[in-house]
């Protein structure tokens, strides 16, 4: 009985959604922080394999985050946040980079940065007032993968293929586009569901 209590007792605090140390968060976090060696290694073109590799492991990671956090039942809300923060924090990271020395749209640029400005700013708000934890969509997701085609496209610069680069982004920028509504629908359903209990 004893035992069983204690194995209860394991589960309940590996479910906890509050926890914070997890190997999924942990993942999630070097990822953000490989943007450091990413754009070090870009300053230097002999060192191009390098990129590729830190570029391709960020990869890895979003998706091994995902998958631990799964797997072990360990989904929790600083996950749900860090997971499309540190995708982010590696992207614009990049982009500033790739902006500075004018191979990059800088439309692009822009439009990044304001559409995360304006979720943030959404998501602060609900978090505050405790109307929901932000998680990550499904268009959320492809659009971060065909961003990160675009970005690879413009570092190593694939001259033989011009057009994929620009279609990879006009591809990103649509795709931005509708997992914005989407989360944007999510707030406003969220806020308004919690408005409604409140009256009742």
């Amino acid at each position: 009985m004893e035992q069983k209590k204690k194995l209860n007792l394991k589960e309940r605090i590996i479910n906890d959604p509050t926890r914070v140390l997890t190997l999924a968060n942990l993942i999630s976090l070097l990822r953000a922080f490989s943007a450091i060696p990413i754009i070090y290694s870009m300053a230097y073109p002999s060192w191009n394999w390098i990129t590729g590799v830190l570029i391709l492991l960020a990869i890895l990671s979003d998706a091994l985050d995902g998958y631990f956090a799964r797997r072990a039942k360990a989904v929790t809300h600083f996950g749900k946040w860090i997971d499309p923060t540190a995708d982010f924090i590696v992207i614009i990271s990049v982009l500033v980079y790739l902006v500075g020395i004018r191979s990059f749209p800088l439309w692009f640029f822009y439009f990044y940065l304001s559409r995360h400005m304006i979720i943030a700013a959404f998501a602060i708000y609900c978090m505050n007032y405790g109307y929901m934890i932000l998680h990550a969509n499904w268009w959320g997701k492809w659009a971060t993968g065909i961003t990160t085609l675009g970005v690879f496209l413009h570092i190593f610069d694939f001259s033989e293929l011009p057009w994929l680069k620009m279609t990879s982004i006009y591809t990103a920028t649509a795709l931005l586009i509708i997992s914005m509504f989407q989360y944007l629908q999510q707030f406003i359903i969220s806020i308004k569901e919690k408005n409604v209990r409140k009256i009742i």
